[in-house]
C-alpha cells in the first residue's frame, strides 16, 4: 500500500505530512576512472560539484549535465564556496594543499595553499570570513584567511577530524573520529572551546546541523545517529541506521535528518515530540556512502558506482 502525502505551500514553506516516500529518481552519470568522497552544492548558483579521485566535476544542477571540471586536486576530500569573494576551496588530500578557484570560470586562483596532513573536510565560515580545513593525519585544523587565502593558525583537535559544521555566529562543531567526541571551535579566537563524547556512537563520520533548535547529527560506525545538543555537551537520543555510513544531511524546512549509508540505504529521521525515530529506510545503490542536500529542490545527491567497472561512476538523484 502507497504511503499518502499531503503537502502544503504556507508562504513559500513546505510542509509535509508524511516523511516517508523517499526513492531514486534520476542518475547522473558522470563516468571515469577512481573513487570519490564529498560532494557540494552552490545553491544559489545551481551547481553541483562533486570529488572525483584527482580532479572536481562540475555539473548543472538544474540541467543534470556536466558543465565543467577542476583538476589537479590530488586525492580531492572535499569543496567549499565563499560567493561573495566569488572563490571556490578543494582540499587536495594527497598534495597537503588548497586548491583556490574562481567560481565562475572554474581557473585557478594563485597558488596553492599548504596545509596540515592530508586535509579532509573543509568549511568556509562567512561570520569570521575564514577557511577550515581538517586535516586526518596530523589531526588538526589549518585556518586560512579567505580574503588573501592566508594561513592564519593552526589548531591541535587531539584525535582525527571527520566533517563539520558552522552555526554561522561563530562556533563550528566537527566529528573526532577516534576519540568519538564533537570538539567546538571559536571562529574568532580560534580555539576548542569544549569537546565532549558522542556516548553509544563509534567513529562518527557524518555530520549535519539543525541550528534552530541546536541538535547535531553524528552518523557512526556502529549503525547508529547520534544526536546531541552542543550547548549541554551531551547526547539527548540515537537512532538506528544503516551500514558503513559517512555522511548526514538535514532538512530544515521539513525537519528531517539523513544518513547515507554505503551498504546501499538512506535513513530518514524525523522528531516528534523531542523523540527521533526512523521516518523510512529508502534503498538506494552500495557504495552510495556519501551525499548533500539541495535546499532549494529538497533533493538529495549521493555518488555510487563500481570501482571496478570503468565508466560507471553516477549521482543518484533522490526525493520523492
Amino acid at each position: 500500500m502507497k504511503a499518502i502525502v499531503l503537502a502544503l505551500s504556507l508562504g513559500g514553506l513546505l510542509l509535509a505530512a508524511d516523511p516517508a516516500g523517499y526513492h531514486v529518481m534520476n542518475k547522473i552519470p558522470i563516468g571515469g576512472a577512481g573513487g570519490w568522497d564529498y560532494v557540494s552544492i552552490d545553491s544559489g548558483a545551481r551547481r553541483m560539484y562533486v570529488s572525483h579521485a584527482t580532479h572536481v566535476v562540475v555539473v548543472d544542477l538544474d540541467a543534470n549535465k556536466i558543465v565543467g571540471d577542476i583538476p589537479d586536486t590530488a586525492g580531492v576530500h572535499g569543496i567549499a564556496f565563499a560567493p561573495k569573494l566569488n572563490k571556490g576551496f578543494v582540499s587536495a588530500g594527497r598534495a597537503n594543499q588548497v586548491v583556490v578557484f574562481d567560481l565562475k570560470t572554474l581557473k585557478p586562483i594563485g597558488q596553492n595553499i599548504a596545509t596540515g596532513q592530508n586535509p579532509d573536510s573543509i568549511l568556509y565560515d562567512e561570520h569570521s570570513n575564514r577557511l577550515f580545513t581538517f586535516n586526518g593525519r596530523s589531526k588538526d585544523s589549518t585556518v586560512i584567511d579567505a580574503s588573501n587565502d592566508t594561513v592564519v593558525k593552526t589548531i591541535p583537535l587531539g584525535g582525527k577530524p571527520e566533517f563539520s559544521v558552522t552555526n554561522g555566529n561563530g562556533k563550528v562543531w566537527v566529528n573526532i573520529e577516534d576519540t568519538h567526541e564533537i570538539a567546538e571551535i571559536d571562529t574568532g579566537n580560534l580555539t576548542v572551546t569544549k569537546r565532549y563524547t558522542l556516548e553509544g556512537c563509534e567513529e562518527p563520520s557524518g555530520l549535519a546541523a539543525d541550528l534552530k533548535h541546536t541538535r547535531l547529527f553524528s552518523v557512526c560506525a556502529n549503525k547508529v545517529m547520534a544526536i546531541s545538543d552542543p550547548s549541554q555537551g551531551k547526547v539527548v537520543a540515537t537512532v538506528p541506521i544503516g551500514e558503513h555510513p559517512d555522511a548526514a544531511a538535514f532538512d530544515s524546512t521539513r525537519g528531517l535528518a539523513f544518513s547515507s549509508n554505503g551498504a546501499g540505504t538512506l535513513t530518514v529521521v524525523q522528531e516528534s515530540g523531542g523523540k527521533y525515530s526512523v521516518a523510512q529506510t529508502a534503498t538506494t545503490q552500495p557504495s552510495a556512502r556519501t551525499m548533500v542536500l539541495d535546499p532549494k529542490t529538497h533533493k538529495l545527491y549521493l555518488p555510487a558506482g563500481d570501482r571496478n567497472a570503468p565508466d560507471s561512476f553516477t549521482i543518484l538523484v533522490v526525493g520523492k
